[in-house]
């Protein structure tokens, strides 16, 4: 049996869940890195929930800590040997706590975290997340750190129990791995080559989300749009975006990350006709230097870069774009950056994801000659983040005055309690704050409201009461939501709801259980 198509994987109650008077151990999920990241977490957490451990109310108060990492930049490693740090004054005070370690890091420097922080109990890599309870249970027996990491994915991560945190919306992860050779990336020697699942898995997965009240699905994979070269389908994720638009209930598809020498005029034209594929897109640039693309292995040059943003624009006219860039690459020059200020500028994302080079250990570009100071990529990078900023005030300013649908969100915050305001993301992604008029009615995370625009700033929208615009669509995401309100505080839904309960699938809000 493939990888793709593998049975749900079943987790047996741990003794090692339950305190020695009987009461269920708690634990935390710390998340470090991207959103393939956040995505795991959940999967720990659903396989800690199946094991009988509960999600501690207070993270602080937690019995169990596991750290879900990072290995792309170098400030993700500083992050974890810092939170390991803090931990070990926090584990010595409070008898039976663990520490678990996994993802990315985990992989990457396996024992070393170890010898770095012999109080971790446990270190489990990017290919068996599903280990982490048994882990647990063999290190508390034992009285001894426990690693294992495995060298090959066993079982395709979504056939693991989830906890899901969100009832509006949902991750969905197409492929896990990667085919490329980036030579600044440690990515595909930690989760290995592209693993692809087969499309009715995804969709019954899709399916399984919207019956359970969600309204947004965001589709995942490290190269997503090479989604197909396992089963030999070139366009298979086109296909697969045209079949998300044959779910009835299912009102917004996002997905995440293409790789732009993948990216194909079918998936253009799928992304224009579907009518739930919404209007953004993130295409990661990494350089606007021809020569620093050559010198990272990325198989595109900048006139193709902007052709593929032209052809979207042509189809999609609203379309909000996002990138990734990373400033200082070794060999970099100063014309080779102006190189990358010229195509940002030419470019006008909504907004850049923006990086200074870091050495990663075991990727080619750490031994290339001709390292950038970093005083100089500090400049550097400054310069771009300035240019980017005043690009996507821009951006923003020109949507001053345009109605939109926002789905509102339970995690993006209040701009501002003391105008009433609430938050979500409109169709093309960007981040509204929009007030709730005076008497009217208050949307619940994962209704629908229609605001208009009244002022901008570079990182999100405002929608005052100003003009007047204003409308709450009650949603069955809504409707999920007060459900889960109700469980969690032990009080019934009301009767005659006949919704389907809550299952295992879906997108984490939080990052810190």
């Amino acid at each position: 049996m493939s990888l793709a198509s593998a049975d749900p994987i079943v987790i047996a109650p741990s003794p090692a869940a339950l305190r020695p008077d009987g009461s269920p151990r708690s634990y935390t999920v710390r998340t470090l890195g991207c959103q393939m990241n956040v995505h795991d977490s959940e999967r720990l957490s659903g396989s800690l929930d199946a094991a009988g451990y509960i999600a501690a109310t207070d993270p602080a108060d937690a019995d169990v800590v596991v750290i879900n990492t990072c290995a792309v930049r170098e400030n993700a490693a500083n992050k974890l040997y810092g939170n390991l740090g803090y931990l070990a004054g926090v584990k010595r005070e409070r008898d039976g706590m663990q520490i678990a370690v996994g993802g990315c890091l985990a992989q990457k420097d396996q024992g070393t975290i170890v010898e770095k922080a012999p109080w971790v109990d446990v270190v489990f890599g990017t290919h068996n997340m599903g280990s982490l309870p048994a882990l647990l249970e063999r290190a508390r027996h034992n009285a001894e750190a426990q690693v294992e990491i495995l060298e090959a994915l066993e079982v395709f991560p979504s056939t693991l129990p989830t906890r899901r945190e969100s009832a509006s919306s949902g991750w969905v992860s197409i492929s896990v791995g990667c085919n490329n050779t980036c030579t600044f990336c440690i990515v595909p020697a930690l989760r290995g080559k592209e693993k692809d699942r087969r499309p009715g898995d995804v969709l019954a997965e899709v399916q399984a989300l919207v019956d359970d009240g969600a309204i947004e699905v965001t589709l995942l994979g490290q190269n997503v749009n090479t989604y197909g070269v396992e089963f030999g389908d070139r366009q298979a994720f086109g296909k697969l975006l045209r079949a998300m638009g044959e779910i009835e209930g299912l009102e917004r598809v996002r997905f995440t990350s293409p790789h732009p020498a993948a990216f194909t005029d079918d998936v253009i034209a799928a992304m224009a006709e579907t009518h739930n594929v919404m209007p953004s897109l993130h295409m990661p640039l990494q350089s606007g230097s021809d020569g620093v693309l050559k010198a990272m292995r990325r198989s595109y040059r900048s006139k193709k870069f902007l052709g593929i943003l032209d052809a979207v624009r042509e189809r999609i006219p609203t379309a909000a774009i996002t990138t990734d860039i990373i400033v200082g690459f070794p060999g970099e020059t100063e014309e080779d950056f102006q190189d990358t200020l010229r195509v940002v500028e030419a470019s006008r994302f909504q907004s850049a994801f923006t990086f200074q080079y870091s050495i990663r250990p075991g990727t080619p570009a750490a031994t290339m000659p001709d390292q950038v100071p970093k005083e100089i990529v500090q400049e550097r990078y400054e310069r771009l983040m300035a240019l980017q900023e005043r690009i996507s005030f821009e951006e923003n300013e020109a949507q001053v005055g345009r109605t939109v649908e926002v789905l509102v969100s339970v995690t993006e915050g209040k701009k501002d309690a003391a105008r009433s305001r609430l938050s979500g993301r409109a169709e093309d992604n960007r981040l509204v704050h929009f007030a709730v008029p005076e008497g009217a009615a208050e949307p619940r995370p994962g209704d629908v409201v229609t605001v208009q625009i009244t002022s901008a700033a570079p990182f999100f929208l405002i929608a005052d009461v100003e003009p007047g615009v204003y409308a709450v669509r009650r949603t069955r995401a809504g409707d999920a939501w007060d459900r889960r309100q109700a469980e969690s505080c032990g009080v019934p839904a009301p009767a005659g709801d006949t919704a389907p309960r809550a299952v295992s699938l879906g997108l984490p809000t939080i990052r810190t259980r």
